[in-house]
């Protein structure tokens, strides 16, 4: 990987950061539950992301999820 494979690498995970911060509704209400496995999401969650609808560790398996079909 060049530098170039680098720099556009690192442009694609700020987009995306800035895309993310621009879809947040601060007002969204958070679940409880995970919608996935069910566990209580962590207070500290809920307040971090206002509307998470997932715990952490099935948000990161939506994540890679969506990295494989691209």
């Amino acid at each position: 990987m060049d530098i170039i494979d680098n720099a556009s690498e690192l442009e694609e995970l700020h987009r995306n950061a800035a895309l993310s911060r621009a879809r947040l509704n601060e007002h969204a209400i958070s679940a409880t539950h995970c919608r996935e496995c069910d566990e209580e999401l962590p207070e500290a969650r809920r307040i971090a992301i206002p509307g998470c609808q997932l715990c952490a560790s099935c948000k990161e398996i939506e994540e890679l999820r969506g990295k494989i079909r691209r």
